[in-house]
């Protein structure tokens, strides 16, 4: 999946986890969907690493289950850079209930390009 297709596919799953969970997660609107999803990417990209590095101990004794905490702390960070007004989540279990959800369905989404791309 190129890089663009993964920022609609992320802004995507924003505003409709917003319109499924009103009172988990908030998005002020469709903009700011698209400056949430780049955040999260640069963060994926420069920050997500690091804290994986860190973690891998934790996520090797819950047998990967860890890195959905760290996909929520990097959730987190993206409500911290974009602006909790504009772009929030009520909790941290919110923000990991969006990790699960965002990662279930960007791996559906990846998978089936992979299938169409082999066709």
């Amino acid at each position: 999946m190129t890089y663009f297709q993964r920022l609609v596919v992320n802004t995507l799953i924003f505003v409709s986890l917003a319109v499924v969970f009103p009172n988990m997660i908030h998005v002020r609107s469709l903009g700011i969907a698209v400056i949430a999803a780049f955040v999260l990417s640069i963060l994926n990209m420069f920050v997500k690493p690091i804290l994986t590095i860190l973690s891998l101990p934790f996520t090797l004794l819950t047998f990967g289950l860890f890195s959905f905490v760290v996909n929520a702390v990097i959730l987190k960070m993206t409500s911290y850079f974009v602006g909790e007004m504009n772009f929030g989540f009520s909790s941290f279990g919110a923000a990991l209930l969006m990790a699960v959800i965002m990662s279930l369905v960007n791996a559906v989404v990846s998978e089936h390009n992979l299938n169409k791309e082999k066709e």
